[in-house]
């Protein structure tokens, strides 16, 4: 594995999100010396919070898995996920309600499911989800150890035994073909792969190895913390600070001062301040923007679908609706379609709502409620553009709550006492490309050792961290690619700085 070459003892981390909070830990845990400048007041980045007449709504995301992943950068410190964070897991972890009236609920225990789906499909399907469930596991633990959590310095390194196992597992296989040769049920196949939505990908066109998210989802559990999904990067940056980072909030990068091919110093609205490496984690055209330079690609890349965001914040709620609700309009194959290749908002949509207080009711007033619904949409490239939604916001936002009114949740409109709304024009303003929050789309010729890399050719010591580069989309492989990039400055096993770093960071923690 490629590493930074030279001195590495001072870092500076670009972004307090959860991939540079997870960078700072992972770097802090090997004995560098952090700074981490954030542009916003507070950390969280993407994952961040709006406090609004007592309703504390989260504007990122919503579901939370593979706590293990953040207990691994709470340990890189010598903390505890269970002294800084309590977790709540999710029973269910989604309901799922369908265009027909059906409902089912989807649990993380095997014997619960199996019963779940028995009632829902029959005893065939319910026997071919253990068979699924099996065959999950078998794809998570090949991939998470070789394909994900892996810095990649050429296509060749696939070159293993691994790829042959993950071949034979039916990892290059079409995903909803893999996915109905165990569960026959066109409802039941939707709950494991509407996951591709995540890495802008239909189901049809994605590759089976991406099942490997719907084993996050439907096995290994989906959590909440109390206190909102911010409360992780709070809980992140607070033990980064007492292992020593010295984080400074409301400093927007200007520009990186280098020397021949390193980095020498960041530049902010505040200050300037010298390093000896850098981890970026702004979007990739940010990032590449800072270093003044892109990568060159055969092709440009090709961006995942968008979303609208509508938060709600109630003076009543719904019994149907359980922490995280998905309700699948009746269209499937086309809605895709719609998001990725015409261009067309969904017209039978099918939305992620999030009801946070069912678990945490802290979060907002006495006897008031919230509520997030997730509408995915066309990025920019290939949809109304940002300037269109200034003018298509509003009416969008009423077609969706005339939407919801529809769907049983009678009098959502009158329940709104306050509400945000966040458009792909509003992720515009943000800096993500193409006006999406999920970066790249995961096509094969953007996946692992395709993806943008996490080292720039012609940058001797910056490092990419984010869902723009290795390994991807996601809360779970956005910490991960915090930990990849500490690795590129640490080498894989967290080598040892200079005595000047050692002796920084030590004085830091005492």
């Amino acid at each position: 594995m490629r590493t930074v070459p030279g001195r590495t003892d001072h870092v500076v981390v670009v972004g307090a999100g959860l991939a540079g909070l997870s960078a700072a830990l992972h770097l802090l845990g090997a004995g560098r010396a952090v700074t981490l400048v954030e542009r916003a007041d507070g950390p969280g980045g993407r994952a961040g919070l709006l406090e609004r007449a007592g309703y504390r709504i989260d504007t990122g995301p919503t579901v939370l898995t593979m706590p293990e992943l953040v207990e691994d950068a709470f340990t890189a410190v010598g903390e505890s996920l269970r002294d800084r964070l309590d977790l709540i897991p999710l029973h269910p972890a989604y309901r799922a309600q369908f265009a027909d009236g059906s409902s089912l609920d989807v649990h993380t225990a095997p014997d619960a499911m199996e019963a779940e789906i028995e009632r829902f499909a029959g005893s065939r399907d319910a026997m071919g989800y253990r068979r699924l469930r099996s065959w999950l596991e078998r794809l998570y633990q090949l991939q998470m150890r070789r394909f994900i959590d892996t810095n990649f310095d050429s296509p060749l390194e696939l070159l293993t035994p691994d790829l042959a196992r993950l071949a034979a597992l039916g990892g290059f296989r079409r995903l909803d073909a893999r996915i109905a040769s165990f569960i026959s049920d066109e409802r039941l196949q939707r709950i494991f792969s509407f996951q591709a939505l995540y890495v802008g990908v239909p189901p049809a066109r994605a590759l089976a190895a991406y099942a490997v998210i719907a084993y996050m989802d439907t096995v290994a559990g989906v959590y909440f913390p109390r206190g909102g999904m911010h409360a992780l990067p709070r809980a992140m940056a607070e033990a980064a600070a007492r292992a020593g980072a010295d984080i400074r909030y409301g400093h927007d990068v200007q520009r990186l001062e280098r020397t021949g091919s390193r980095i020498t110093a960041v530049v902010t609205t505040r200050e300037r301040i010298a390093c000896d490496a850098v981890v970026l984690t702004p979007d990739l055209p940010v990032a590449y923007e800072l270093l003044g330079r892109a990568p060159r690609r055969p092709k440009p890349l090709r961006h995942s679908p968008s979303a609208v965001l509508l938060h709600l914040g109630s003076d009543r709620t719904w019994p149907r609706l359980a922490h995280h609700t998905i309700s699948f309009g009746a269209a499937w194959k086309s809605t895709f379609h719609e998001l990725t290749r015409t261009g067309n908002l969904m017209s039978d949509p099918s939305l992620l709502i999030t009801r946070p207080t069912a678990t945490d009711p802290d979060l907002a007033p006495a006897g008031r409620h919230l509520h997030h619904v997730l509408a995915p949409c066309p990025n920019t490239d290939i949809g109304p553009g940002a300037q269109d939604w200034a003018a298509l916001a509003p009416r969008y936002r009423d077609s969706l709550l005339a939407e919801l009114e529809r769907r049983g949740l009678t009098g959502i409109g009158a329940a709104v006492e306050e509400e945000c709304l966040v458009t792909p024009a509003d992720w515009t303003a943000q800096g993500h490309a193409a006006g999406s929050p999920f970066s790249a789309a995961h096509t094969f010729a953007q996946t692992g050792p395709f993806r943008p890399r996490n080292l720039v050719r012609g940058t001797d010591n910056a490092v990419l961290a984010g869902c723009g580069t290795t390994p991807g989309v996601g809360v779970p492989t956005v910490l991960v690619s915090g930990k990849l990039a500490a690795a590129r400055i640490t080498g894989p096993r967290g080598a040892s700085p200079s005595a000047a770093g050692r002796f920084r960071v030590t004085g830091g923690r005492r």
